[in-house]
């Protein structure tokens, strides 16, 4: 699937207030959920020694995909594609191998 064409089916099931000038709401749907995802995996560790079976990765993939959603969600607010987002995320990364940069902290490196 193309990334920009699951961003507008996403976004034409978007229902939040003021959809289209309110990048609030995907932003703390999407902390919300990247904490879902965190828990699921948390409890893998607490409660199955690390051993991620069938049915946790699966309830992982759901939690991922609203994740996404919200992605979408935020980067159609702020004007963006997918397709832009990732490909600026890759540059960024490339750009930080080549320099040897890929380790340490800081978002300028």
């Amino acid at each position: 699937m193309d990334i920009n064409h699951y961003q507008d089916g996403a976004r034409a099931t978007a229902s939040y207030p003021n959809v289209g000038q309110n990048p609030i709401y995907p932003t703390l749907g999407l902390a919300g959920e990247a904490g879902e995802v965190a828990d699921k995996v948390k409890k893998v560790l607490r409660d199955q020694q690390g051993v991620f079976d069938l049915d946790t990765r699966q309830a992982i993939k759901l939690e991922l995909g609203d994740v996404l959603w919200y992605v979408a969600q935020l980067a159609s607010e702020l004007g963006f594609d997918l397709e832009d987002v990732a490909q600026a995320n890759l540059d960024k990364l490339a750009s930080r191998a080549s320099r040897g940069q890929i380790s340490g902290s800081g978002d300028q490196r």
